[in-house]
């Protein structure tokens, strides 16, 4: 595999970083994960948003631009030979070399970019979820980035196993429900559709934005807040967003049955998910 790495196109054996990266030593890094359908890449705008916002706050002095982003991409399905442009795409930034533990800020981070084969047919219809006895830990800053901290996930993926189909969900120290290993939470009740406020420590998911806006626009009843198991147990449809899987349903979630005919509202986003993405053009 070819990589970018710091303005190079590499083999992926020969990309090397230094020990005294603060990403290394302190997990001080934002990365994004997000796919390339025929070439294009959906919500990019967004990504990169959040991306920028993140180094702000971790202090690393750089301000990663679309069009920069775009070339990359666009080099690393030729090196790579992706003809199809359907990729996914991993867009990491990493402090760089730091004066010590020191509160100074990072004027040399480190950009890597690696991108893979993405096969579309591959996402899975339907999710079986379970509640995790891993707690989500909660942010330590004023909100969760998509950083290098990421044990608490890794911890959850352990418990729940690589099964695809399978799904974790995060509870807080408050059991409250807060998010997926690796997605936001939406259900319906009735003609309300609820999902956990930023103020449980979830992400902010890209994902979960379009989920939240294309609702909205729709005129549909959405609540942001905080609720307890039971609340969830009581849906009458669930679903899990990412920007990779896009929106997918739960089928069950513990030993509750969604029942398929109920998923109106989580078919109409996916439907529409879906066809943006395809038609998307940058």
């Amino acid at each position: 595999m070819i990589i970018y790495l710091n303005g190079q196109y590499i083999e992926e054996k020969d990309a090397t970083l230094s020990p005294f990266d603060h990403g290394f030593l302190y997990g001080i890094g934002v990365f994004e994960t997000f796919t390339s359908l025929a070439g294009q890449v959906f919500l990019l705008d967004w990504h990169l948003e959040r991306l920028n916002q993140s180094l702000r706050d971790l202090c690393i002095e750089s301000t990663i631009e679309k069009p920069f982003v775009l070339d990359i991409i666009h080099t690393l399905f030729n090196q790579n030979q992706i003809t199809d442009g359907h990729a996914r795409i991993r867009f990491n930034v990493s402090a760089g070399r730091g004066n010590g533990f020191s509160a100074d800020p990072y004027e040399e981070p480190v950009v890597f970019v690696m991108i893979s084969p993405f096969r579309p047919e591959s996402i899975v219809d339907e999710k079986q979820g379970i509640i995790l006895d891993t707690r989500r830990n909660t942010p330590e800053g004023p909100r969760r980035l998509k950083s290098h901290h990421y044990m608490n996930n890794l911890l959850a993926k352990r418990e729940v196993g690589n099964d695809p189909s399978v799904e974790g969900i995060f509870l807080t120290k408050e059991d409250d429900v807060a998010e997926g290993i690796t997605s936001n939470l939406f259900w319906r009740k009735k003609d309300v559709i609820y999902t956990p406020s930023l103020d449980t420590g979830i992400l902010n998911g890209v994902t979960r934005r379009y989920c939240i806006e294309t609702l909205q626009a729709s005129g549909i009843p959405l609540i942001e807040g905080r609720y307890p198991l039971s609340h969830l147990f009581s849906a009458d449809e669930a679903w899990m967003t990412n920007s990779v899987q896009g929106i997918v349903p739960f089928k069950n979630i513990g030993d509750t049955v969604l029942q398929n005919h109920n998923r109106t509202i989580s078919t109409k986003l996916r439907t529409e998910y879906t066809k943006e993405r395809l038609e998307h053009k940058e």
